[in-house]
């Protein structure tokens, strides 16, 4: 019997239920029963009260390789607290032909081991719903007191001896100077980097950052209000700012939220490292400038063009991003490529790794050399040396047998209907946010070269390749605000030889 290890270690205290102690005793219980131990799957500071654990599910993806025969647990409720859960992926398992095992809990086969693992879960999901109870329980005590529960004390503040926020002498009145600095109409960038020049450092020692400086700005603790859970407790911390200055910084962030953006970041720009200058093949970088009329203009411009070594007019970042989403929604949108992606995705699933060629070279070289050996033996030759060759070779084929295994296991395992199913999420995406315009682009478009007269989109996947003409379209790259509303029929589209689109993230 072939086996694999799942450990789990939760947030609770623990002690002998540790990873190191659930793999020893594993092993242990595998060495005695004769199980052959070829991977082992661990979960760390994840609870089983939820399926949702990473190296859990891709366990279960696993299964359906079939390489693996049983799991081996230290108890059963490091498979599941949860008996839901608990029936309905050992019900998966047993379809994969998997049993799932307990190393310290004796369950036998028959009826009586069917009601003792059935107590045995129930027991678990009890112990896991009291345990959370009585923690919670003991929060909110906590919280009703004013009483600090864990997380990131907020710069400005620390814990004193009673486990309760309060005013840190030296950083407290940088967060007031904060305040004032943002509604005196400081840019919160303005405000980073006049903090990172007077060496102020954040709690972990590290440099201030927009992001923190933005957290900051929107923070309640700062005028007292101290929060868990649904309790809210105003006036249960010292407050650091008062509350009329902390009420006019919120009215500003709203309305520079909605103003346009006076900053250039390269995150801003969707085509960066994407984008490349047909004339000399440099890329096209972000750029923004202001008009007479105060007005912020967005745009690409050619690398060398910057150093006058190229005269590639610039572009709208605007009009070529829209046009690289509309690209990208073609390709998806085309139920027949999709089709045939999705059956290349699976089956590239199948292709062997690099190692693996060369161990089935050696599994069926030791397997021809003891068919050879078995040959003399049955000859009559059964000298010790020819018996001694004879279990080094099975040991070996063994050894050879478990490093394939452990290759072909360490592959992730999609169904075709995941993977259908990952390029439906895409078709739901909102195209109106930057960040699913974001993974679009990521997912679908490889590169694109920009000429004068024509683009040239180069997408993720062997001879995708799609040349438009900007004669052919309703308006020209150089004044357009949006994507094009005219499809172009000179199309160089190739689906051939497909090796594999590129998915946003994990299935």
């Amino acid at each position: 019997m072939k086996a694999v290890i799942y450990a789990r270690y939760s947030s609770d205290n623990q002690r002998e239920e540790s990873i190191e102690g659930q793999l020893r005793e594993c092993m242990e219980f595998a060495d005695h029963t004769g199980v052959t131990v070829v991977a082992s799957y661990i979960d760390r500071a994840f609870s089983a009260k939820t399926d949702n654990r990473p190296e859990f599910q891709r366990m279960i993806k696993d299964s359906y390789k079939h390489l693996f025969d049983a799991i081996i647990v230290w108890k059963l409720d490091r498979f599941a607290r949860n008996r839901y859960d608990s029936a309905h992926y050992k019900n998966l398992l047993k379809k994969n032909g998997v049993k799932v095992i307990s190393a310290k809990e004796s369950i036998s086969e028959g009826s009586e081991g069917i009601l003792l693992e059935a107590m045995l879960e129930g027991m678990a999901e009890f112990y896991s719903a009291e345990l959370s109870e009585k923690v919670i329980r003991g929060l909110t005590e906590n919280a009703l007191k004013c009483k600090v529960n864990g997380g990131q004390v907020p710069f400005g503040y620390i814990i004193n001896a009673e486990q309760k926020l309060e005013p840190d002498k030296t950083t407290a009145p940088i967060v007031e100077e904060i305040f004032k600095m943002y509604l005196d109409g400081k840019r919160i960038k303005e405000i980073v980097d006049y903090l990172n020049a007077k060496k102020i450092r954040t709690k972990f020692d590290k440099p201030m950052s927009i992001n923190i400086v933005q957290y900051m700005l929107s923070n309640r603790k700062y005028i007292g209000e101290f929060r868990y859970r649904d309790i809210t407790i105003p006036d249960g911390i010292p407050a650091l700012v008062d509350k009329s200055l902390f009420e006019a910084v919120q009215e500003q962030l709203q309305k520079n939220k909605k103003a346009p953006a006076r900053h250039k970041a390269e995150d801003d720009y969707l085509l960066t490292t994407r984008l490349f200058c047909g004339k000399c093949g440099a890329f096209m970088v972000g750029e923004s400038g202001t008009s007479r009329s105060k007005e912020v203009h967005h745009y690409y411009k050619c690398a060398k063009a910057k150093k006058h070594a190229c005269d590639k007019k610039t572009v709208k970042k605007e009009w070529i991003e829209d046009f690289a989403v509309r690209k990208a929604l073609e390709v998806l949108n085309d139920e027949e490529l999709t089709s045939y992606l999705v059956d290349k995705i699976y089956s590239l699933q199948s292709e062997d790794n690099p190692r693996l060629p060369r161990l089935k070279e050696q599994l069926a070289e030791t397997e021809k050399k003891i068919e050879n050996i078995l040959n003399v033996i049955e000859q009559g030759a059964v000298l010790p040396s020819v018996q001694k060759r004879l279990s080094e070779l099975e040991e070996r084929k063994n050894d050879v047998e478990l490093a394939i295994l452990q290759e072909e296991i360490k592959k992730p395992f999609l169904t075709k209907e995941q993977i259908a199913y990952a390029f439906e999420k895409f078709k739901k995406l909102d195209i109106s946010t930057r960040e699913s315009k974001q993974k679009l682009i990521d997912c679908f478009i490889n590169a694109i070269y920009l000429y004068d007269d024509k683009v040239t989109f180069i997408f993720n996947y062997k001879n995708g390749t799609q040349t438009v003409s900007l004669d052919e379209l309703s308006c020209s790259d150089y004044n357009c605000l949006g994507a094009p509303s005219v499809n172009s029929p000179n199309v160089l589209f190739r689906k051939k030889n497909v090796r594999a689109i590129l998915l946003y993230g994990r299935v």
